[in-house]
């Protein structure tokens, strides 16, 4: 959608990327944080929980965003919850340049 529509930014949320759908496809993890970071507010955050399938995401998921965002996002490990999953926060510093 387009930003510049009704829809206001979130400021603090969180994202399920654990279901079916992103155990069978880690490219699918990667585009919907790269959504849902782009749905959050400048000032604001959103909690990626990732499936552990596809292994650590800091091997795949986190350059992915840098790339993506560069310091425009500080992303943290929050926490590995009983299921294996991984826990991120992204926190959004300033606007992504166009092109991300």
């Amino acid at each position: 959608m387009d930003r510049k529509g009704s829809i206001p930014l979130m400021k603090r949320w969180s994202i399920n990327l654990e279901t079916e759908e992103y155990v069978a496809d880690k490219n699918l993890i990667i585009q919907d944080a790269i959504g849902a970071i782009r749905e959050t507010a400048v000032g604001g955050y959103v909690n990626l929980a990732v499936a552990p399938d596809h292994g650590n995401p800091d091997a795949y998921l986190v350059p992915a965003l840098l790339e993506r965002f560069g310091d425009a996002v500080q992303i943290r490990f929050v926490d590995q919850c009983g299921c294996g999953g991984y826990v991120y926060r992204v926190d959004v510093l300033r606007s992504p340049s166009p092109a991300a």
